[in-house]
Protein backbone atom coordinates (compact mmCIF):
# COMPACT_ATOMS: atom_id res chain seq x y z
CA UNK A 1 0.00 0.00 0.00
CA UNK A 2 1.28 3.44 -0.89
CA UNK A 3 1.38 6.09 1.81
CA UNK A 4 -1.03 8.95 1.01
CA UNK A 5 -0.17 12.51 1.98
CA UNK A 6 -3.12 14.88 1.66
CA UNK A 7 -1.17 17.99 2.66
CA UNK A 8 2.30 17.74 1.16
CA UNK A 9 2.72 21.52 1.53
CA UNK A 10 1.49 21.60 5.12
CA UNK A 11 -1.52 23.79 5.87
CA UNK A 12 -1.09 25.85 2.69
CA UNK A 13 -3.33 23.83 0.36
CA UNK A 14 -6.10 23.00 2.90
CA UNK A 15 -6.37 26.64 3.98
CA UNK A 16 -6.17 28.04 0.47
CA UNK A 17 -8.75 25.53 -0.81
CA UNK A 18 -11.09 26.52 2.05
CA UNK A 19 -10.66 30.19 1.19
CA UNK A 20 -11.56 29.51 -2.46
CA UNK A 21 -14.66 27.57 -1.41
CA UNK A 22 -15.74 30.44 0.86
CA UNK A 23 -15.20 33.07 -1.83
CA UNK A 24 -17.21 31.08 -4.36
CA UNK A 25 -20.01 30.55 -1.83
CA UNK A 26 -20.12 34.21 -0.77
CA UNK A 27 -20.15 35.43 -4.35
CA UNK A 28 -22.82 32.91 -5.31
CA UNK A 29 -25.03 33.95 -2.40
CA UNK A 30 -24.69 37.66 -3.16
CA UNK A 31 -25.55 37.05 -6.82
CA UNK A 32 -28.57 34.96 -5.83
CA UNK A 33 -29.80 37.77 -3.56
CA UNK A 34 -29.45 40.19 -6.49
CA UNK A 35 -31.25 37.74 -8.79
CA UNK A 36 -34.26 37.33 -6.52
CA UNK A 37 -34.68 41.11 -6.38
CA UNK A 38 -34.98 41.37 -10.18
CA UNK A 39 -36.94 39.82 -13.04
CA UNK A 40 -36.49 38.85 -16.67
CA UNK A 41 -33.06 38.87 -18.29
CA UNK A 42 -31.42 40.50 -15.28
CA UNK A 43 -32.51 37.62 -13.01
CA UNK A 44 -31.21 35.07 -15.49
CA UNK A 45 -27.83 36.83 -15.74
CA UNK A 46 -27.42 37.05 -11.96
CA UNK A 47 -28.34 33.37 -11.57
CA UNK A 48 -25.81 32.36 -14.23
CA UNK A 49 -23.16 34.39 -12.42
CA UNK A 50 -24.14 32.80 -9.09
CA UNK A 51 -23.93 29.29 -10.55
CA UNK A 52 -20.57 29.94 -12.23
CA UNK A 53 -19.18 31.40 -8.97
CA UNK A 54 -20.30 28.48 -6.79
CA UNK A 55 -19.26 25.88 -9.37
CA UNK A 56 -15.87 27.53 -9.90
CA UNK A 57 -15.32 27.84 -6.16
CA UNK A 58 -16.08 24.16 -5.56
CA UNK A 59 -13.90 22.96 -8.43
CA UNK A 60 -11.02 25.26 -7.50
CA UNK A 61 -11.26 24.13 -3.89
CA UNK A 62 -10.99 20.50 -4.96
CA UNK A 63 -7.98 20.90 -7.22
CA UNK A 64 -6.11 23.36 -5.01
CA UNK A 65 -6.42 20.70 -2.30
CA UNK A 66 -5.22 18.11 -4.82
CA UNK A 67 -2.00 20.11 -5.31
CA UNK A 68 -1.02 18.81 -1.88
CA UNK A 69 -1.89 15.18 -2.68
CA UNK A 70 1.05 12.80 -2.88
CA UNK A 71 1.45 9.01 -3.06
CA UNK A 72 4.73 7.45 -1.95
CA UNK A 73 6.31 5.31 -4.63
CA UNK A 74 4.51 6.87 -7.60
CA UNK A 75 4.31 10.09 -9.54
CA UNK A 76 0.88 11.60 -10.22
CA UNK A 77 -0.52 12.86 -13.50
CA UNK A 78 -3.96 14.16 -14.49
CA UNK A 79 -6.07 13.24 -17.50
CA UNK A 80 -6.83 16.62 -19.08
CA UNK A 81 -10.23 15.84 -20.74
CA UNK A 82 -11.60 14.23 -17.57
CA UNK A 83 -10.41 17.15 -15.47
CA UNK A 84 -12.13 19.64 -17.75
CA UNK A 85 -15.26 17.45 -17.75
CA UNK A 86 -15.32 17.61 -13.94
CA UNK A 87 -15.33 21.42 -14.18
CA UNK A 88 -18.20 21.38 -16.66
CA UNK A 89 -20.18 18.99 -14.45
CA UNK A 90 -19.72 21.33 -11.48
CA UNK A 91 -20.96 24.30 -13.52
CA UNK A 92 -23.96 22.53 -15.05
CA UNK A 93 -25.34 20.89 -11.92
CA UNK A 94 -24.95 24.00 -9.79
CA UNK A 95 -26.65 26.03 -12.54
CA UNK A 96 -29.54 23.57 -12.58
CA UNK A 97 -29.98 23.81 -8.82
CA UNK A 98 -29.75 27.60 -8.71
CA UNK A 99 -32.22 28.04 -11.58
CA UNK A 100 -34.64 25.56 -10.00
CA UNK A 101 -34.72 27.62 -6.84
CA UNK A 102 -34.65 30.97 -8.64
CA UNK A 103 -37.66 30.29 -10.87
CA UNK A 104 -39.79 27.69 -9.10
CA UNK A 105 -43.04 28.72 -7.47
CA UNK A 106 -42.88 25.82 -5.01
CA UNK A 107 -39.69 26.85 -3.23
CA UNK A 108 -39.66 23.93 -0.76
CA UNK A 109 -39.90 21.28 -3.47
CA UNK A 110 -37.36 23.11 -5.62
CA UNK A 111 -35.00 23.39 -2.65
CA UNK A 112 -35.12 19.66 -1.89
CA UNK A 113 -34.85 18.58 -5.52
CA UNK A 114 -32.24 21.20 -6.34
CA UNK A 115 -30.20 20.32 -3.24
CA UNK A 116 -30.26 16.62 -4.10
CA UNK A 117 -29.35 17.20 -7.75
CA UNK A 118 -26.63 19.72 -6.98
CA UNK A 119 -25.18 17.62 -4.16
CA UNK A 120 -24.96 14.53 -6.35
CA UNK A 121 -23.42 16.68 -9.07
CA UNK A 122 -20.80 18.08 -6.70
CA UNK A 123 -19.95 14.55 -5.57
CA UNK A 124 -19.75 13.49 -9.23
CA UNK A 125 -17.34 16.37 -9.87
CA UNK A 126 -15.15 15.18 -7.00
CA UNK A 127 -15.00 11.58 -8.14
CA UNK A 128 -14.56 12.53 -11.80
CA UNK A 129 -11.60 14.60 -10.64
CA UNK A 130 -10.27 11.56 -8.81
CA UNK A 131 -10.86 9.40 -11.88
CA UNK A 132 -8.58 11.81 -13.76
CA UNK A 133 -5.68 10.88 -11.47
CA UNK A 134 -3.05 8.70 -13.13
CA UNK A 135 -0.46 6.83 -11.04
CA UNK A 136 1.44 3.55 -10.90
CA UNK A 137 -1.03 1.38 -9.02
CA UNK A 138 -4.68 0.78 -8.23
CA UNK A 139 -6.95 3.27 -6.47
CA UNK A 140 -9.60 1.84 -4.16
CA UNK A 141 -12.37 3.45 -2.10
CA UNK A 142 -13.98 2.77 1.26
CA UNK A 143 -17.70 2.62 0.33
CA UNK A 144 -18.83 3.89 3.76
CA UNK A 145 -16.70 7.04 3.52
CA UNK A 146 -17.74 7.52 -0.11
CA UNK A 147 -21.40 7.40 0.95
CA UNK A 148 -20.69 9.85 3.78
CA UNK A 149 -18.98 12.26 1.40
CA UNK A 150 -22.00 12.15 -0.94
CA UNK A 151 -24.34 12.79 2.00
CA UNK A 152 -22.24 15.78 3.08
CA UNK A 153 -22.33 17.10 -0.50
CA UNK A 154 -26.15 16.88 -0.64
CA UNK A 155 -26.58 18.55 2.76
CA UNK A 156 -24.09 21.29 1.86
CA UNK A 157 -25.77 21.95 -1.50
CA UNK A 158 -29.23 22.10 0.08
CA UNK A 159 -27.96 24.48 2.76
CA UNK A 160 -26.36 26.67 0.08
CA UNK A 161 -29.59 26.92 -1.90
CA UNK A 162 -31.59 27.61 1.29
CA UNK A 163 -29.15 30.36 2.22
CA UNK A 164 -29.54 31.89 -1.24
CA UNK A 165 -33.30 32.10 -0.68
CA UNK A 166 -33.36 33.26 2.92
CA UNK A 167 -30.17 35.15 3.77
CA UNK A 168 -30.00 38.78 2.68
CA UNK A 169 -27.66 40.84 4.85
CA UNK A 170 -23.91 40.98 4.02
CA UNK A 171 -22.96 39.79 7.53
CA UNK A 172 -25.27 36.79 7.31
CA UNK A 173 -23.92 35.97 3.84
CA UNK A 174 -20.37 36.07 5.22
CA UNK A 175 -21.21 33.69 8.06
CA UNK A 176 -23.12 31.37 5.70
CA UNK A 177 -20.23 31.32 3.22
CA UNK A 178 -17.77 30.34 5.98
CA UNK A 179 -20.05 27.47 7.01
CA UNK A 180 -20.58 26.39 3.40
CA UNK A 181 -16.84 26.50 2.73
CA UNK A 182 -16.27 24.22 5.72
CA UNK A 183 -18.98 21.83 4.51
CA UNK A 184 -17.56 21.61 0.99
CA UNK A 185 -14.01 21.12 2.31
CA UNK A 186 -15.30 18.41 4.66
CA UNK A 187 -16.90 16.64 1.70
CA UNK A 188 -13.61 16.76 -0.19
CA UNK A 189 -11.42 15.42 2.59
CA UNK A 190 -13.96 12.78 3.59
CA UNK A 191 -13.83 11.57 -0.01
CA UNK A 192 -10.03 11.67 0.04
CA UNK A 193 -9.81 9.69 3.28
CA UNK A 194 -11.88 7.02 1.51
CA UNK A 195 -8.98 6.51 -0.91
CA UNK A 196 -6.34 3.82 -0.60
CA UNK A 197 -3.68 3.06 -3.20
CA UNK A 198 -1.85 -0.17 -3.96
CA UNK A 199 1.33 1.02 -5.65
CA UNK A 200 2.80 -1.01 -8.51
CA UNK A 201 6.26 0.54 -9.03
CA UNK A 202 7.12 1.06 -12.68
CA UNK A 203 9.56 3.03 -14.76
CA UNK A 204 7.00 3.67 -17.49
CA UNK A 205 5.99 7.26 -18.15
CA UNK A 206 2.52 8.14 -16.93
CA UNK A 207 0.03 9.70 -19.37
CA UNK A 208 -1.45 13.11 -18.68
CA UNK A 209 -0.18 16.40 -17.27
CA UNK A 210 1.44 17.19 -13.95
CA UNK A 211 -0.39 19.34 -11.42
CA UNK A 212 1.93 22.28 -12.04
CA UNK A 213 1.61 21.98 -15.82
CA UNK A 214 -2.19 21.97 -15.89
CA UNK A 215 -4.03 22.10 -12.55
CA UNK A 216 -2.11 25.03 -11.07
CA UNK A 217 -2.49 27.42 -14.06
CA UNK A 218 -6.20 26.56 -14.42
CA UNK A 219 -6.82 27.03 -10.69
CA UNK A 220 -5.05 30.39 -10.77
CA UNK A 221 -7.15 31.48 -13.75
CA UNK A 222 -10.42 30.45 -12.13
CA UNK A 223 -9.38 31.98 -8.83
CA UNK A 224 -8.70 35.26 -10.62
CA UNK A 225 -12.17 35.06 -12.16
CA UNK A 226 -13.67 34.75 -8.68
CA UNK A 227 -11.79 37.77 -7.36
CA UNK A 228 -12.60 39.94 -10.39
CA UNK A 229 -16.28 38.96 -10.32
CA UNK A 230 -16.39 39.61 -6.57
CA UNK A 231 -15.10 43.13 -7.15
CA UNK A 232 -17.70 43.70 -9.89
CA UNK A 233 -20.56 42.52 -7.69
CA UNK A 234 -19.33 44.55 -4.73
CA UNK A 235 -19.16 47.72 -6.82
CA UNK A 236 -22.43 47.28 -8.72
CA UNK A 237 -25.48 48.92 -7.11
CA UNK A 238 -28.24 46.81 -5.61
CA UNK A 239 -31.89 47.15 -6.64
CA UNK A 240 -32.60 49.24 -3.50
CA UNK A 241 -29.66 51.51 -4.26
CA UNK A 242 -30.85 52.02 -7.84
CA UNK A 243 -34.35 52.85 -6.62
CA UNK A 244 -32.96 55.30 -4.06
CA UNK A 245 -30.81 56.94 -6.71
CA UNK A 246 -33.74 57.24 -9.11
CA UNK A 247 -35.92 58.70 -6.34
CA UNK A 248 -33.25 61.22 -5.42
CA UNK A 249 -32.86 62.20 -9.08
CA UNK A 250 -36.62 62.76 -9.39
CA UNK A 251 -36.59 64.88 -6.24
CA UNK A 252 -33.77 67.04 -7.60
CA UNK A 253 -35.60 67.49 -10.92
CA UNK A 254 -38.83 68.43 -9.11
CA UNK A 255 -37.03 71.05 -7.01
CA UNK A 256 -35.31 72.44 -10.10
CA UNK A 257 -38.64 72.99 -11.77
Amino acid sequence: MGHLDHAAFGWLTPVLSYVMACIGAALGLRCTVRALATTGRSRRNWLVTAASAIGTGIWTMHFVAMLGFRVSGSDIRYDVPLTILSLLVAMVVVCAGVFAVGYSRDRTRALLLGGLTTGLGVASMHYLGMAAVRLHGDVRYDPVLVGLSVLIAVVAATAALWAGLNIKSPLAVTVASLVMGAAVSSMHYTGMFAVSVRVDPSGDALPGATAMQFIFPLAVGLGSYLFITSAFVALSPTADEREASASAQQTVESVAR
